[in-house]
């Protein structure tokens, strides 16, 4: 079973990395007949483990990549057509979730049950978005549209829809990936006015949601305007979306935002809990423990409050594969037969991995699984139950040396004072906190919830004072892959019963991980990366020593921005430390609106910009204007700034457009231009000064693309051979404008789009016999089947 359950894992994670689908007519040719032979060999070879395991390993891992492969081929059936992106559909369905307040509005999963527009297919699930609307002050003129909606409601609208699609960068998520395994095959706007056909559609997904929103008002209402209500509502029901941003830091950099959403943790726990209950009540009463053996009584209340806490926090793939879990190990209790742990675990993994072929690309289901193993390796076959405090503490150095390779493979930092923090946070929040919180939620009493928040409340007092420490947070660089197998090993070997010689020898193991250093340009040589940050503009520029950032990108809302969603983590990504130097061109929230997370998670020796002063900048930051004059060389690496001119500050009939800082840097292999979003007039001042300066191997074009932008002379002055676009896939700007397009391919200039490659990676090396530019478009080289593929010939 074990050696089976891995093997179809592993099959099922190789059908993940593909860039495209197998053909199912091979499965359904080869995959019999190779299992019937496969079998049938290793039968004849049932004394020879040698080839009876290997075999048996093959067939799992063929059943489990065709397997995958038939649910991936099954869900991307359901997709909406190309030609029907953006365009208004009229549709009906449900509302099938709870709808999440934003600021823009509301967002929520729509079933869609009948498509009125001729000729028009739509996927059924789709996610949907409701705006406020606002006067020409940006003042909110009608919430009314937004607040109607309740989950199960049944609704005739008219919506616009595109297919899953999302900014593509290193060491970034990928929500087209999180998109196919939650099932959402479309996203779009409501337009238009909705009629409500039904106020609850009398099916029982749709009941259960509109309890959950029944829930969520209470929670709201009797825990108004406190700060950390967000929590309990993510205790109870799972929607973290009214989380502030700094709550989130401070959890992830004290290691427990495991702890502050409905969790695999909390499920586990709380059913655990009601198993204790029982199994401690059910033996008293001799009746009901002749009639049921106290065991399995206790096992099915344990499983039935699992089931009925995944309910309330809406069934998410996560708390399924929970559910699953769980399930298996309530039947291993209630047949009375003794399992091996390892057993038990390997059907489990095969019980999810089944249902749910997706969750081999989740991290909480590595984390998770990984977190039972380790504590089953350690804490099991002893001759004798060690005492509780020893066990905690075993426990918690088990979790957290263990969890250390899986933690910086796919976060790139693990938290130095999370077993402190967990040790207080882990008893308080499963114990005390989440179950007076589910009380209070659904009984007519307000103390369990006021409760539940003061000793949130002084959870959060004791994770501050932690995170005030000098050290807190370990965070590096994104470790190479092949440096997992052997941190693996050294973890295992550390975590060997005591006694075994030579555990310390267990740390060579995690060396590689932690000391081998992300490749740098070599003197002379720079590397550039222009970020895809949807409609916006940041680029990292990246010498043998040095480190520039080149705008930030958007402010998407109160909690969210590129600059610590897509900037600050690739940059911690590529072993960035400190940026010696940030450029934020002017004052426009596609190239700011990022900033100010980048002086926060990130030091900063100078900052230059057109913007005003602002009190964003750190004290121990140089600031300036930045103006045509300034140059500097880091690392044989030249740059200068060409525009805009000292006197253009004075003049307040220039746009900020036209402000933009216009950046040239030169290395012994091709130069870059970048140009922030000047128009004509900066344009043709640029021009005038100096034609010969503009000429440039690599152009990031003007303003995106737009119409107003890019001149004929302009283009013919800089003369690129590639021509990089960044700009948000079907943006309501059009950018790029395809006669802005025409205008480069006119000159034979590469073009490249940051919507339809993804981040653009160029290397300037020098290299025998001559110097070159190497293009990596990050989309083109890290395709997975669920990405879509676009032709740029065309512009």
């Amino acid at each position: 079973m074990v050696v089976f359950a891995l093997g179809f894992v592993l099959g099922a994670f190789c059908l993940q990395q593909m860039p495209v689908l197998p053909s199912l007519v091979w499965a359904l040719l080869i995959l019999p007949f190779a299992a019937i032979y496969l079998y049938l060999r290793s039968a004849q070879l049932a004394s020879a483990v040698l080839f009876r395991l290997p075999l048996r390993l093959f067939i799992a891992v063929l059943l489990g990549f065709f397997w995958a492969a038939t649910f991936a081929s099954l869900r991307l059936a359901d997709a909406l057509p190309v030609a029907w992106q953006n365009k208004p559909i009229e549709l009906v369905g449900v509302v099938a979730s709870v709808p999440a307040l934003t600021e823009q509005g509301a967002r929520f999963n729509f079933i869609v049950e009948r498509v009125f527009t001729k000729g028009a297919t739509v996927p059924r699930h789709v996610s949907l978005s409701v705006y406020r609307k606002r006067d020409h002050l940006m003042q909110v003129q009608d919430d009314a549209q937004f607040l109607d909606y309740q989950a199960g409601q049944r609704w005739r609208l008219i919506a616009k829809l595109k297919r899953p699609h999302s900014v593509q960068n290193p060491h970034g998520f990928d929500f087209e990936s999180w998109s196919l395994a939650e099932n959402i095959r479309a996203t779009g706007s409501v337009k238009g006015k909705p009629i409500m056909l039904d106020a609850l559609v009398w099916q029982s997904q749709y009941m259960v949601e509109r309890i959950r929103q029944l829930v969520k008002q209470r929670i709201a209402k009797v825990l108004e305007d406190k700060p950390y209500s967000g929590v309990i509502q993510a205790l109870v029901m799972g929607d973290d979306s009214q989380i502030a941003l700094e709550d989130w830091q401070l959890f992830l950099r004290t290691g427990i935002t495991h702890l502050m959403s409905i969790s695999g943790l909390h499920i586990t726990m709380l059913s655990g809990l009601i198993f204790v209950l029982v199994n401690f009540a059910w033996r008293r009463i001799p009746h009901l423990a002749y009639k049921i053996p106290t065991r399995k009584a206790a096992t099915l209340a344990a499983v039935i409050t699992a089931l009925i806490y995944g309910l309330i926090a809406g069934f998410s793939v996560p708390t399924q594969r929970t559910l699953y879990m769980l399930m298996v190990f309530g039947v291993a209790l209630w047949s009375g037969r003794r399992f091996a742990i390892a057993q038990v675990l390997a059907l489990a993994l095969l019980v999810v991995v089944l249902i749910d072929p997706w969750a081999v690309i989740a991290a909480g289901f590595w984390l998770s699984f990984g977190a039972v193993a380790l504590l089953s390796f350690v804490m099991g076959a002893r001759l004798a139950p060690p005492h509780w405090l020893s066990a905690a503490l075993r426990t918690q150095w088990a979790v957290t040396i263990g969890m250390l390779p899986l933690l910086l493979i796919m976060f790139h930092q693990a938290s130095i004072i999370s077993p402190l923090a967990n040790a207080i946070a882990i008893p308080l929040i499963s114990f005390f906190v989440t179950p007076l919180a589910l009380l209070g939620s659904f009984l007519p009493m307000d103390w369990p919830l006021h409760l539940a928040y003061s000793l949130l409340d002084a959870c959060v007092v004791f994770l501050r004072w932690l995170n005030q420490l000098p050290v807190a947070v370990w965070q590096q660089h994104a470790p190479a892959g092949w440096t997992l197998a052997p941190a693996l090993f050294g973890v295992v070997w550390m975590l060997l019963p005591r006694g075994w010689p030579l555990r310390w020898l267990g740390v060579l193991g995690l060396l590689p991980m932690l000391l081998i250093q992300p490749d740098r340009p070599m003197p002379g040589d720079m590397k550039v990366t222009v970020l895809d940050v949807g409609q916006g503009l940041s680029v990292v520029v990246q010498t043998a020593q040095h480190t520039l950032l080149y705008d930030a990108g958007a402010k998407f809302n109160q909690q969210s921005d590129a600059g610590s969603r897509i900037v600050v983590p690739f940059l911690q990504g590529e072993g960035v430390q400190k940026l010696d130097g940030f450029i934020v061109t002017h004052d426009d929230n596609d190239h700011s609106g990022g900033m100010s997370s980048v002086f926060a998670l990130m030091p900063v020796g100078w900052f230059a910009s057109s913007m005003p002063d602002t009190a964003l900048i750190p004290t121990n930051t140089e600031q300036m204007k930045c103006y045509a004059g300034q140059n500097w060389s880091w690392d044989g690496v030249d740059f200068d700034v060409l525009h805009p001119d000292l006197q253009d500050y004075d003049d307040s009939a220039i746009k900020d457009n036209d402000r933009s800082c216009v950046l040239k840097v030169t290395s012994a292999s091709g130069s870059l231009l970048l140009t922030g979003d000047i128009e004509r007039k900066s344009e043709a001042a640029l021009l005038a000064a100096d034609p010969d300066m503009l000429k440039s191997d690599v152009l990031v074009v003007p303003h995106h693309g737009s119409k107003t932008s890019s001149t004929p002379d302009f283009v013919d002055a800089v003369a690129p051979s590639i021509a990089i676009f960044t700009v948000g896939y079907l943006n309501r700007f059009r950018h790029p404008r395809s006669e802005t397009v025409a205008r480069y391919q006119a000159i034979d200039s590469k073009v490249l789009r940051s919507d339809y490659q993804g981040a653009v990676t160029l290397s300037f090396h020098q290299k025998q016999p001559s110097a070159q530019i190497e293009v990596s478009p990050w989309r083109n080289q890290h395709r997975r089947y669920w990405h879509a593929v676009f032709d740029t010939s065309g512009g």
